[in-house]
């Protein structure tokens, strides 16, 4: 017997007798470790972590940390003949045509929940299929959301901003205590949201977009908007909840309400939520997503009193981040072993 290394990935051997001599070729390659793609570590969080070590366990791991995922040619030449990709960013958008461009690709693996920058549907069709981490951030993302909607109604940078100028602001602020808080969408974020505003003493009100459609749930989706103070956005962005908040719905909502947005920039219909804001027909908003990101120099939120803005870093935790790369790559192992966990479905 003699062993002969497995190139691939991680230096592995594999053992047979000299009278199988004759099929090395079929059997190493049987044997030959995967290729993961991480094609868009921009900013880069995936490179050196402990998630990259696990990884290499598993096959050849290559790591891109350059910009340039966001071009639909770029991102197919960088997956390439891989097997599996990792998806860091949102800006990598996974469509139809960059997926038929890498024939070998079996999975998708997604650091977070949001899959709006992949094409299921065309995942679906190509036998692709796309994990990603349900609920890893959902701590934080909760957290911040609570934190926006304290600091719209308690107008925090406002008044920090006239406090280092040398004023003495005394104007009256907002009491989240009694008010009500609208949440549309309960799954893991949006549930600890409804907990946290529990917490605080305010009345909570729900709304699933998959357990509440048709005339019932446009009915629901009226009266919460109708009756809460403050309304949070954690839906996935799906065709169904793009503008999801438009005119019409801004128009059934409170003079005083706040809306907080930590799912997406297109659940909001953009050019009636810059009406609305700047003609202050409701109190204001706490945004963390944005229709482009990163949000334009001369973007006109910047310039608005009554908005709080932050760089889609709700779950920018340390302990979400190594936490979550971890799972990412856990979604691998359990693919590769042939038990894929947390499967997005169409």
């Amino acid at each position: 017997m003699r062993c002969s290394p497995i190139r691939g990935g991680p230096l592995r051997w594999f053992c047979y007798d000299s009278c199988e001599a004759a099929a090395d070729r079929s059997l190493l390659t049987a044997y030959r470790l995967p290729v993961i793609v991480v094609p868009d570590d921009f900013p880069s969080v995936f490179e050196g972590s402990a998630a990259h070590e696990r990884a290499r366990a598993l096959g050849e791991v290559r790591v891109y940390t350059e910009r340039g995922a966001d071009d639909e040619s770029e991102l197919a030449r960088r997956i390439g003949q891989a097997r599996v990709a990792i998806n860091i960013r949102a800006h990598a958008r996974f469509t139809d045509a960059a997926l038929c461009a890498c024939p070998r690709l079996e999975m998708i693996s997604v650091w977070g929940t949001g899959t709006d920058n992949i094409d299921l549907a065309a995942a679906a069709r190509r036998g692709v299929t796309v994990c990603n981490i349900p609920g890893a951030n959902a701590y934080a993302v909760a957290e911040h959301a609570i934190a926006l909607m304290l600091a719209v109604a308690r107008k925090i940078p406002a008044i920090d901003r006239r406090m280092r100028k040398g004023d003495w602001p005394r104007e009256m602020l907002t009491q989240l205590y009694g008010k009500t808080l609208g949440v549309f969408g309960t799954g893991h974020i949006g549930a600890r949201v409804a907990a946290l505003g529990r917490a605080l003493g305010m009345e909570v009100l729900t709304w699933s977009a998959r357990g509440q459609a048709g005339a019932a749930g446009a009915g629901a989706k009226q009266e919460l908007l109708c009756r809460a103070d403050v309304v949070s956005l954690n839906l996935r962005l799906t065709p169904e909840t793009r503008d999801f908040i438009g005119a019409a719905e801004f128009a059934l909502m409170k003079p005083a309400a706040i809306l907080v947005n930590t799912g997406r920039g297109a659940l909001v219909e953009r050019s009636a939520l810059l009406a609305v804001l700047s003609e202050e027909r409701i109190a204001g908003a706490g945004l963390d997503v944005f229709h482009d990101e990163p949000l334009a120099e001369n973007d006109p939120l910047r310039g608005l009193a009554n908005v709080v803005l932050s760089p889609h870093n709700a779950g920018q935790t340390p302990e979400v981040r190594r936490d979550g790369l971890l799972r990412t790559v856990e979604n691998v192992e359990n693919f590769l072993a042939g038990r894929a966990t947390n499967v997005v479905r169409t």
